[in-house]
């Protein structure tokens, strides 16, 4: 096994020192990159002003969010008192670092479907939430939190984009090198990762076993025609290990 590992950069150390330390060669490529979109204007309510819930999409949210709001105003940056859920262990994990105590998705369904399953979500008719998460996520949350009464609203704290790499070099040097299993942990990666790909290297692609996150980038990959899926249904280190049988 030759694994490639695809998270965006400075987030593929755990599963590089855990493929380490089981003498499993591996590749690393970031196929996707953030970046802070821009600040609210000052005249303008903030997202997390009156929110009684506070839902964190990814690490990646987190992060953006705390900068922005030390950016905003160093000296009284403060996440506002609510109760907050994180989708995903590492997200969890990211609020965790910064003190704040959340409520995480379950061990077998890190992602939104299970966090919907959370007792404290059953009843919310009339309660204030705020998203926070990245540009033009899924709206599945959003929708069944409306329907179960809430108003929500977004507060978009970065923007997804695809690194400038050469695929046609890149494709053939993972081939070289024996590449036969890629991690995604998006559908952003996937749709990064096939458009990268050259048409005369997607048969090499469609031999490589696929390991994703969730339902949703299962079937995505299942429409390009890759038939190897692993569905990991999560996107943090233990879960894609254990799709790894390591």
């Amino acid at each position: 096994m030759k694994v490639l590992l695809t998270r965006p950069e400075g987030r593929n150390q755990s599963m590089v020192d855990a493929l380490n330390e089981r003498g499993i060669a591996h590749w690393v490529t970031p196929l996707l990159c953030v970046e802070a979109t821009p600040a609210i204007a000052t005249n303008t309510p903030h997202p997390l002003a009156h929110a009684d819930m506070i839902f964190c999409i990814s690490a990646n949210a987190v992060t953006f969010a705390d900068n922005a709001l030390t950016n905003a105003d160093p000296h009284t940056k403060a996440w506002p008192p609510a109760q907050y859920f994180a989708v995903g262990h590492a997200t969890w994990e990211a609020l965790d670092q910064l003190g704040i105590s959340a409520l995480e998705a379950p061990d077998d369904c890190q992602q939104t479907e299970g966090l919907l399953t959370l007792a404290p979500l059953q009843e919310i008719k009339g309660k204030q939430i705020t998203i926070i998460r990245g540009v033009g996520g899924r709206e599945a949350l959003a929708e069944q939190l409306t329907e179960r009464g809430a108003t929500v609203r977004y507060w978009e704290v970065y923007q997804r984009a695809c690194p400038p790499l050469d695929g046609q070099q890149l494709a053939l040097q993972w081939q070289a090198f024996g590449i036969d299993t890629i991690v995604v942990t998006s559908g952003e990666v996937l749709d990064n990762l096939i458009n990268l790909v050259p048409k005369e290297l997607f048969a090499w692609l469609r031999s490589c076993h696929i390991i994703v996150p969730s339902n949703r980038v299962e079937a995505q990959a299942h429409a390009f025609g890759i038939t190897q899926v692993t569905n990991a249904n999560a996107a943090n280190s233990k879960a894609v290990l254990n799709a790894l049988k390591l």
